[in-house]
Parts: structure tokens; C-alpha cells; sequence
């Protein structure tokens, strides 16, 4: 008896990311970790997760802003590997990613002797975003439902309830195990299996893949 304790639908959602620039900016390694040190949190946020909802973001060789600078604008590749590896998924608060970036930064500073530059056209410029939310007709009124309302999610649906909702949630999950744990009893596992969902090493269309599989997998 998939019983819950309130009954309110899930509404589908889509979103716009409207860029904010800063002024900041970067010409070196030493210039990005001062800047990252005082940087507003919402550009940490951004350069990890923002490029997910550019059309170009299919299969990023790496997978945040300060990791694709460092190899393309500071050749330093043993940098942007390090970089790349850090998944923001494993830090609670925002300002635990940012003592991450911080302590892989100084760790390369430590090991080079030399500075590297790069030209004026080619500085790290620090970009806040505003999330842009648009109501859609669609809502989803059971979990029995969710299989045939996959269709209706578009990648930006997928960025507002599994990599927004991240930030924006109490619990800092994604909007839609949030909602099917609201049930008292029988979801547990499928609630279990979306939050294994990984969406940081994942383009929208392939989490968009990985959600759909693991809905129809449980509903069939």
C-alpha cells in the first residue's frame, strides 16, 4: 500500500540560466586562487555546473570550468586533470567546494616554480547565474504516472529537478526521490536507486537516460 502522508502532485518544471558577469577575473594560477578566495559562492556553483546547459556540453573532456582554463588557457594538464576529478556532489555546502578547488590549487603553486600567464582575451572571467523557472502544464499525480510523463522532460526539466533542486532543497537531493519519499511505505527502493544517479560526471540527456531506465526498470 504505496500510502502517503500528504497528496500533492509532482509538477514538471523547466529552467533558463541567465549568466551574470562579475568583473572578476583571472590571468594566472596565483590570480584564480586569490580570486577564489573571496569570489561570491554562486560563481563556484556556475563554473561546475552552469556549462551543462550550453547545446556544445555533449561529451566534455573535463567536466568544470576551472579544469577546461587550466588546460586550454594554462596548458597545465596535470592541473586540469586534478580539477576535473572533483565531483561537487561529494560536498555538503558550497563553501567545502571551494576549500577543495583551493587546496588543488595551492598543492600545483607548491609544485611549480614557474608562473604562467595567459593573454588578456584568454582571462578566467567569474560568472554568476540566475536560475529562470518556467511552469509547464504537465504533473505527474501518482508515482505510477512517471513512466508515461518521461517523455515530457526536456534537458532543462532534468537541470531544475536533479541538479538545482540539489542546491535548493533542505536535504540537498533531487526533487523527485524528495517527492517519493513523501510516501510512507514502497518507494523506498526506487527512491534508493534515482539518488544513485551521479549527474556531475553526466551530460542531461544521459541522466535524463539513466532516470528514464531506472523508472521503467521499477515499473515494469
Amino acid at each position: 500500500m504505496n500510502e502517503k502522508n500528504e497528496s500533492y502532485p509532482f509538477y514538471i518544471k523547466n529552467c533558463a540560466l541567465a549568466a551574470i558577469a562579475t568583473g572578476e577575473k583571472a590571468g594566472s594560477l596565483i590570480e584564480l586562487r586569490d580570486k577564489l578566495l573571496v569570489t561570491h559562492t554562486g560563481c563556484i556553483y556556475y563554473h561546475f555546473w552552469g556549462s551543462r546547459m550550453h547545446s556544445e556540453f555533449v561529451y566534455p573532456e573535463y567536466h568544470n570550468d576551472f579544469a577546461s582554463w587550466a588546460f586550454h588557457h594554462l596548458h597545465d594538464l596535470t592541473l586540469a586533470e586534478r580539477l576535473s576529478v572533483i565531483d561537487p556532489t561529494d560536498y555538503n555546502h558550497l563553501e567545502q567546494l571551494r576549500e577543495k578547488l583551493l587546496d588543488v590549487i595551492e598543492e600545483r603553486i607548491d609544485e611549480t616554480a614557474m608562473v604562467h600567464w595567459t593573454t588578456k582575451e584568454q582571462f578566467f572571467h567569474f560568472i554568476r547565474s540566475k536560475i529562470i523557472v518556467f511552469e509547464t502544464p504537465y504533473q505527474i499525480i501518482s508515482p505510477q504516472d512517471l513512466p508515461k510523463m518521461l517523455s515530457h522532460m526536456t534537458p532543462s526539466s532534468i537541470y531544475y529537478h536533479f541538479i538545482d533542486a540539489r542546491g535548493r532543497t533542505a536535504q540537498g537531493v533531487d526533487d523527485f526521490s524528495l517527492w517519493l519519499s513523501s510516501y510512507n511505505a514502497g518507494y523506498e527502493e526506487l527512491v534508493n536507486r534515482i539518488r544513485m544517479i551521479d549527474p556531475y560526471f553526466l551530460t542531461l540527456s544521459e541522466i535524463r537516460r539513466k532516470f528514464s531506465k531506472t523508472i521503467e526498470d521499477y515499473f515494469k
